[in-house]
């Protein structure tokens, strides 16, 4: 037998370390517990093919053989393209055993393909697969890759969960992702981008294996507790099982399985408010190994990367004194267990340069090229978190660096999406943070920790006010005023050199809105032309209920135009110019007619007062993709023509030109040609038909906005606005 931290390779033919569960399946068939899970990873370039690259993950019972894959070409997604004729066939992939111990194992293919000249749809099929619960059934896993030419169609989504305490029932579910399978269906997704959250566990500490612990009462006594053997793995466990239980839930899990997935995380993905407690707190060792357990299941099922050897437990000294490439290898945890060594760092990968403050591993950024125009770059701004500081400096060099290589090597590129997960461009709650730490707040807490009063406004860690950790995790909060100034002011400065217009995804706050950063109107730039220009598309939650309808009145209250510097503002822009509804209830055409008609006994209320067009505080995800269809081959509809303006000969998206705003202009309302008629009657509404708006290169974005969370179906009402490319004047 191999010595357990010694590489060696597995029978499975993969090299790791750990002995293994030393047990074989005599099952006919092959056993899963979880997946198919499809990702998407990166564009390359294979002997002179550009090549989509990605990877499926399954987790299956222990002691299978190695399992293969197969994809095949399917068709053209658009039935009009005439002699369909793949660049290759049917292909085989062998699988990597990523993790194996006596409960489960991880199995990966690495997938890859060539882009074709029109729009595909590519099935796999993993052979043999058997669910072991009885009530999931085996489907056909398709896929769309769009053309050689084309930018991919997006899917934004943050907040998939409930958290603790919400009545499920009541909210319906994850209903909305029957929403995204209907338009899926419509104009098929290339891509999911994940904002975070896309599981809470924040049940550990209430049901969880963390509920004796969050049960004591004295603080000090608290973070003294060790995170011994026994409690990791019951955090393990813990964190596994739900991970099994969400991913594995319909019609999320359809989605997850059809609809390539790229994900950054953020604190419920580890536990509510994970980084942004008061440091002593965070350096408490119950805190450090749950974040060592949470990364382990985030590397697996959300990324498809072999986590590290051993997590974080106060039973073995050498996982405590972190070294440069995080935790050591732990002889108790690698007992019948097995962990894969030899995998080669994908390069989309933006790895930190030294561990974080609280996870004992590096922070895991994302560049990738998302289609013929459209780069993405996702920010991991949990991993090196803390009250004061969101990520290092270092770590911003390293994602800069790597931005200006990227598009100093690629002219094509037009637009970079930026994810940074909690929203940026967002109204300011200084006020709100001030008299949660002021003086007053003091004997409040006093009488709390004495005779438990008021009991629901202080958190069960540290027991600060609860609602700080949420504030102190936004970029406005004031301890990360200059970092988020620093920040945006990159943003400008790469956008000016490189003409491509940044947007800014953003979610976690549970409420649908439109950020926008841009030049003072005094100094007289359109739009097109503008670098300062930079729109934070808000979308949240999928899942999670929303705040209540006071909370987003007082938000769009609070929506100042600010002045980030001497020639840049910020604020929000009224896009809702209604509450959302139902096409039949829409007096004539709605967007909302493209996906369907929500059931008519279903209770429809009011989301928000009348005055305010800011903020939505109901269930929603976003739909960005390119205005102009022109520029792709296997279109499925044709640009929008836009009053005033024409189209050219050739079928290209009309040439528009804002004006520069007036200096006295309400920067709130529309303030440019794409923001025209913000809303539900703008052509990018529906979030199914480009409307050829904001020049050749333009975005279209749609909020798909939840109607009644009464309805099982899910059905939304759309949002839309256009987002001009840059074009910098020299």
């Amino acid at each position: 037998m191999a010595e357990p931290l010694q590489p060696h390779e597995d029978r499975s033919g993969t090299v790791g370390i750990g002995t293994g569960p030393q047990m074989v399946s005599t099952a006919p068939s092959l056993e899963v517990l979880c997946g198919p899970l499809l990702n998407y990873r990166r564009m390359g370039n294979e002997n002179g093919a550009s090549t989509w690259h990605g990877s499926v993950l399954i987790v299956t019972r222990p002691g299978q053989q190695p399992p293969e894959l197969t994809l095949s070409p399917v068709g053209a997604v658009d039935s009009s393209v005439e002699k369909v004729s793949f660049s290759i066939g049917r292909s085989t992939f062998s699988a990597d055993k990523l993790y194996e111990d006596l409960d489960k194992a991880f199995w990966r293919f690495l997938i890859h393909l060539p882009f074709q000249e029109f729009e595909s749809r590519w099935e796999y099929h993993v052979e043999g697969l058997t669910y072991m619960d009885e009530t999931k059934h085996k489907k056909p896993q398709v896929f769309v890759v769009p053309s050689i030419s084309q930018s991919m169609r997006i899917l934004f989504h943050s907040c998939n969960g409930f958290s603790v305490g919400t009545d499920v029932d009541a909210w319906s579910g994850p209903a909305l992702w029957n929403d995204v399978l209907r338009m899926h269906a419509q104009r098929p997704f290339h891509v999911m981008l994940g904002g975070g959250d896309q599981i809470y566990n924040d049940s550990v500490r209430v049901d969880g294996p963390l509920k004796p612990w969050t049960a004591i009462s004295n603080p000090h006594k608290r973070r003294e507790f060790p995170f011994g053997e026994k409690m990791r793995d019951e955090c393990d466990e813990f964190y596994f099982n739900n991970y099994v239980r969400w991913y594995g839930c319909a019609p999320f899990s359809t989605a997850n399985g059809q609809i390539p997935q790229v994900n950054i995380w953020d604190d419920h993905d580890i536990i509510d408010g994970f980084g942004s407690y008061t440091d002593k707190f965070m350096r408490c060792a119950v805190f450090r190994g749950i974040g060592g357990v949470a990364h382990k299941y985030y590397m697996l099922f959300q990324h498809h990367i072999a986590p590290p050897k051993s997590t974080f437990t106060t039973d073995a000294p050498q996982t405590i004194n972190v070294g440069p490439e995080g935790t050591a290898p732990d002889p108790a945890q690698l007992k019948r267990t097995f962990v894969m060594t030899d995998d080669v760092e994908d390069p989309s990968y933006i790895i930190g340069q030294k561990p974080g403050p609280y996870v004992e591993e590096r922070s895991r950024s994302i560049y990738t090229q998302l289609g013929a125009r459209i780069a993405f770059c996702g920010i991991d701004a949990r991993t090196e978190r803390t009250r004061h500081q969101i990520n290092y400096p270092e770590t911003y060099a390293q994602i800069f660096d790597r931005l200006d290589k990227e598009f100093a090597a690629n002219k094509e590129l037009k637009h970079l999406v930026l994810l940074l997960g909690v929203p940026i461009a967002y109204p300011r709650l200084q006020w709100l943070e001030n008299i949660l730490s002021s003086p007053i707040i003091g004997p409040i807490k006093f009488l709390n920790k004495r005779f438990g009063f008021a009991g629901g406004l202080f958190n069960q860690f540290d027991g600060s006010v609860d609602l700080l950790d949420d504030l102190d995790d936004h970029y406005t909060a004031h301890q990360h005023k200059h970092e988020r100034r620093d920040l945006i002011h990159r943003l400008q400065n790469f956008s000016q050199q490189h003409s491509a217009r940044v947007t800014i995804l953003g979610g976690d706050v549970h409420l649908a809105a439109i950020g926008r950063f841009f030049s003072n109107p005094k100094l007289g730039i359109t739009a097109e032309q503008d670098f300062r220009y930079m729109p934070n598309v808000i979308s949240s939650a999928i899942t999670n209920k929303p705040p209540p309808q006071a909370v987003a009145n007082l938000l769009a209250k609070r929506n100042k135009i600010h002045h980030l510097d001497h020639d840049t503002d910020e604020t929000l822009l009224e896009i809702f110019d209604r509450d959302p509804r139902p096409a039949n209830k829409a007096n004539g055409v709605s967007n909302g007619h493209a996906n369907g008609a929500a059931n008519d006994d279903v209770d429809i209320k009011k989301k928000t007062a009348d005055a305010n067009h800011a903020t939505m505080p109901s269930r929603n995800y976003a739909i960005i993709c390119e205005s102009n269809l022109s520029l792709h081959s296997g279109t499925v509809s044709a640009a929008v023509p836009q009053p005033g303006a024409t189209s050219t000969a050739n079928g290209d998206a009309p040439q528009q030109t804002s004006a520069p705003l007036d200096k006295k202009a309400n920067t709130r309302k529309p303030m440019h040609v794409g923001e025209q008629g913000a809303g539900t009657e703008h052509p990018a509404a529906s979030g199914l038909v480009a409307t050829g708006l904001c020049g050749a290169y333009g975005l279209d974005v749609s909020l798909r906005v939840e109607i009644s969370p009464s309805d099982r179906e899910g059905h939304t009402d759309g949002y839309g606005f256009s987002i001009p490319a840059l074009e910098v004047k020299v």
